[in-house]
């Protein structure tokens, strides 16, 4: 199954999903949806295997490790959202996040959208945290994300828990 992801950099959003297991492929880019959220947002779109891990499982994770109760200045470049293909799966993962949001006490911005479109960013930006985690970006915003990957999902991580594909 297809579905994207955005709430923050998408360096920090491919090194968190790229950490997990069931997931075929992880690309980070850019997602647009439909009016008024037809401007580019910075996303990832990942291929997943559902016996392997579920979407409510991926949508906790994402939920956990960006600001998704934050309503920033910035959320036109870093939408919170969860791209779906279709209208059913808009209305089950609204509610799924509806529903997690009742169950942590949290008041979610996070949306569910209607994948409309996908561009990769830079190659030279791909695989960012794997490539370099000892760039300052990666030990300030994204190792953070990734120690609370480890601490709340440790069931979800693929073997070795390092991102990369």
């Amino acid at each position: 199954m297809r579905i994207g992801f955005g709430g923050g950099c998408h360096w920090c959003t491919e090194a968190v999903f790229q950490s997990l297991r069931g997931l075929s492929q992880v690309r980070q880019g850019f997602v647009l949806s439909d009016p008024p959220d037809d401007t580019w947002s910075e996303a990832v779109e990942v291929e997943f295997d559902p016996d392997r891990i579920t979407l409510k499982d991926l949508v906790t994770v994402h939920l956990a490790t960006h600001a998704s109760a934050s309503d920033h200045k910035m959320r036109g470049k870093y939408r919170s959202a969860v791209y779906v293909q279709d209208s059913d799966g808009q209305t089950f993962v609204g509610e799924l996040i509806a529903a997690l949001s009742i169950e942590v006490d949290t008041p979610f911005v996070t949306r569910a959208l209607i994948h409309r479109g996908f561009k990769p960013s830079d190659v030279r930006f791909h695989d960012y945290y794997k490539s370099g985690p000892e760039k300052p970006f990666c030990q300030t915003y994204i190792d953070p994300k990734l120690a609370k990957l480890r601490r709340k999902f440790s069931g979800l991580l693929k073997p070795d828990g390092a991102p990369g594909q």
